[in-house]
């Protein structure tokens, strides 16, 4: 048996189908391949950049957030390091389940669910239904979930089809630190404007400026977390000019500044 085929998410999570499995440790490893659970998963990391890429879309996942992936959902999980911790809670599906949970999704940890997570510290592995104290405190958490988190961010890219779309994607990827102007890069790329446009709609579901804006942030989140990088820094290697322009698009994607993203980081370490 291969080394990954040991691993606990390939052998442990859905051994008891009824129990709800909890795993708090460092990962171990960079990359965790693309693997399903007949439990749903609540992932909440610390320590670094982590990237869950399902089909057709990765998503970035900040401190002080969860992702939600429901059961049966095949993802692989791409971290800067082995030494982020991860915490874990796979929950049995339910016929009561309602439509929150059938999605994947990010959302904001608030205090209660911060708690929450510090007390499930002291679980590792099956947490049964005949463990009633800790089982009814477990089920609680899920419970909980859909009427704490009011909004999901949109920290998820689609992955493009075209084939001339991944090119200028690649490009802009790689040219972040400097803006990008529309007409500039359809006429670089051979595109008429109102092409491109029907384009970015019609293989991804968005706009070309609700790509290029989640881009950038995506960015500025992994150069904040990661690099440790004063703001004006990080605006700047975002293509930003204006910090207050900048912080404003920070703030209406994320819901808090990026000035606040260190001390909110700071909190958990």
């Amino acid at each position: 048996m291969s080394l990954i085929a040991t691993k606990y998410y390939l052998t442990e999570v859905d051994k008891l189908s009824d129990s709800i499995y909890c795993y708090h440790d460092a990962m171990g490893e960079n990359l965790v391949q693309p693997h399903t659970h007949q439990k749903a998963q609540l992932l909440y990391t610390e320590g670094g950049v982590v990237h869950i890429s399902i089909p057709e879309k990765t998503y970035f996942l900040p401190a002080r957030h969860y992702l939600w992936i429901p059961a049966g959902v095949e993802h692989s999980i791409h971290a800067s390091s082995p030494d982020i911790i991860m915490r874990n809670l796979y929950f049995p599906t339910s016929q009561n389940d309602v439509d929150f949970y059938a999605n994947t999704a990010i959302y904001p940890v608030n205090d209660l669910l911060m708690q929450l997570f510090l007390f499930s510290n002291r679980w590792h592995g099956d947490i049964v239904p005949s463990d009633i104290p800790n089982f009814t405190i477990a089920l609680a958490i899920k419970a909980l979930l859909p009427s704490i988190s009011a909004f999901s961010l949109p920290l998820a890219l689609p992955y493009p089809k075209d084939e001339r779309l991944t090119k200028l994607i690649d490009f802009m990827r790689n040219n972040l630190h400097n803006p990008i102007v529309f007409s500039e890069i359809c006429q670089q790329f051979g595109f008429s404007q109102r092409s491109l446009s029907r384009l970015f709609q019609a293989d991804l579901g968005m706009s070309f400026i609700q790509f290029y804006t989640i881009l950038r942030i995506l960015k500025a989140l992994q150069l904040l977390l990661e690099e440790k990088l004063p703001v004006n820094d990080v605006a700047i290697m975002v293509g930003y000019s204006s910090i207050p322009t900048f912080s404003n698009t920070f703030y209406n994607l994320m819901g808090f500044r990026p000035s606040d993203y260190a001390k909110m980081k700071r909190v958990l370490e």
